[in-house]
């Protein structure tokens, strides 16, 4: 047997009931993920443990690097077992290491696998998982059902036709599975070739020749009306940080004008002032619809470029940045709302030394009109873990009101990672649980688990109007 028991986590007994009477049994809103739709839309089966668990997971891949294995076990063309037992191998020395949590987590549900894992148990473990993955109860949605994901939403390009999303919805899956608009591409005009590959791209589907700033936003605005009549109402950007301009003059304009007809290969020198405008004029069509916006600031991405050319972008080489967020934020946020155009927010924060300017940020756009309208969300990326969630969690509850916090999401591209959630709500009932025991909060579990449940689930189902 392990660690991973059913009180896990939860050290007290005060935590236990709080975890089993309030916060066990709640379905889950994972609001930001990355799963792919179109493995939901055929209700795809995975045939190996590798195929399911390990590919495109870039926390596994960059632990496997750094213990020493050779690439070809963790991208490259070996076999999916080869692969399985590197990753076995890697386990017992990932201890501390959130990775040791989720595999054995993820073992256990939902396969019901109850041994550490490692090169003595590899095989056997390799042999029950795929044999369970031929069976039913293992396709995408009938996952997505297991774990009791009441709504999933998606990180989908703007230019996508969202017909898996439609697929999904004409077949009434249990789960709801909604798109999220993530427009990152048309702001990073600096990457020259894939911005002018996506105006391409969005004249084609629009019908709207792109040849200056007006058109360009006109051609957006038919991409987010679309997006809305598919179902999105949430919209995503990955940014290092927020644009501290936002206006462009008419020089500036004149100047895109010439890059967006002439699609020659010419630098842009006012990228920080077009990122910032249309971004602006983006956040406005997202208020008008009521949806809500999410911000993930602070990475600094593809760090290694011998790597990136050789595998591409999210394979493991990215990392926390040191960036001066009060100012770029605090201005952006206030040029919405001058206007009263600054629809409900939630930014992330990847550098834990920034996390009480997070927190304090939302405070001053609060305005009353909607509960915890403005969010410091929860702990991701580098930390989804438990000290990460944990400080988020104490700075929240220090200069924020955590009662109203839309709690945990995945994050992830794996269908296997839902017990991401089950890690904060133990994580959450043993944190309150602990201040109880020690009379920092009222022993009073039906107060303290009624906040419990608003955290877990009933905050954002209201947050996100489901």
């Amino acid at each position: 047997m392990t660690i991973f028991n059913e009180h896990f986590l939860l050290q007290s007994d005060t935590a236990q009931k709080l975890y089993f009477d309030y916060a066990a049994g709640l379905p889950i809103i994972d609001y930001h993920n990355h799963l792919p739709p179109d493995q939901i839309a055929i209700d795809k089966k995975f045939e190996t443990l590798t195929e399911i668990w390990l590919k495109g997971d870039h926390y596994k891949w960059r632990a496997m690097r750094t213990l020493g294995v050779n690439e070809q076990y963790i991208t490259g063309n070996t076999s999916d077992e080869e692969k399985f037992l590197a990753w076995a191998r890697c386990v017992p020395l990932t201890l501390r290491n959130p990775l040791f949590h989720w595999t054995h987590m993820e073992l256990k549900n939902p396969f019901g696998i109850n041994h550490y894992l490692n090169e003595d148990s590899a095989a056997a473990i390799y042999k029950n998982g795929n044999e369970q993955l031929s069976g039913n109860g293992f396709s995408t949605r009938s996952l997505l059902q297991h774990f009791n994901v009441e709504m999933a939403c998606t990180t989908d390009d703007p230019c996508d036709d969202l017909a898996h999303h439609k697929k999904i919805a004409a077949d009434s899956v249990f789960t709801k599975v909604l798109p999220g608009f993530r427009p990152d591409k048309f702001l990073m005009i600096e990457n020259h070739e894939v911005f002018i590959h996506y105006i391409v791209t969005l004249e084609s589907l629009t019908g709207i020749d792109i040849i200056d700033f007006e058109a360009l936003v006109n051609a957006l605005q038919q991409r987010v009306n679309y997006f809305h009549q598919a179902g999105c109402r949430i919209s995503d950007h990955g940014l290092s940080i927020m644009p501290s301009v936002t206006v462009m003059d008419t020089g500036m304009h004149a100047e895109l004008g010439k890059l967006l007809k002439q699609r020659s290969n010419s630098h842009f020198p006012y990228a920080e002032n077009f990122r910032g405008t249309l971004l602006l004029e983006l956040c406005k069509m997202y208020e008008a619809k009521g949806w809500v916006q999410q911000f993930h600031l602070g990475a600094i991405r593809n760090n290694n470029s011998r790597m990136f050319a050789k595998l591409g972008a999210d394979i493991g080489f990215d990392s926390i940045g040191n960036f001066n967020h009060a100012l770029a934020l605090s201005g952006f946020l206030n040029e919405l709302d001058k206007t009263n155009q600054l629809t409900k927010t939630i930014f992330y924060n990847l550098n834990p030394s920034d996390n009480e300017v997070f927190a304090t940020m939302a405070g001053n756009f609060n305005d009353g009109s909607v509960k915890g309208k403005i969010q410091f969300g929860s702990g991701w990326w580098f930390l989804d873990q438990l000290d990460g969630m944990t400080k988020q969690l104490n700075t929240l509850s220090s200069m924020g009101i955590i009662s109203t916090f839309v709690g945990m999401l995945t994050d992830s591209r794996s269908f296997l990672s839902f017990p991401r959630h089950d890690y904060f709500r133990r994580l959450v009932c043993n944190l309150f649980g602990s201040e109880m025991d020690n009379g920092i909060l009222p022993n009073d579990d039906q107060w303290v688990g009624s906040i419990i449940k608003d955290i877990c689930y009933r905050n954002a189902k209201q947050y996100f109007n489901l």
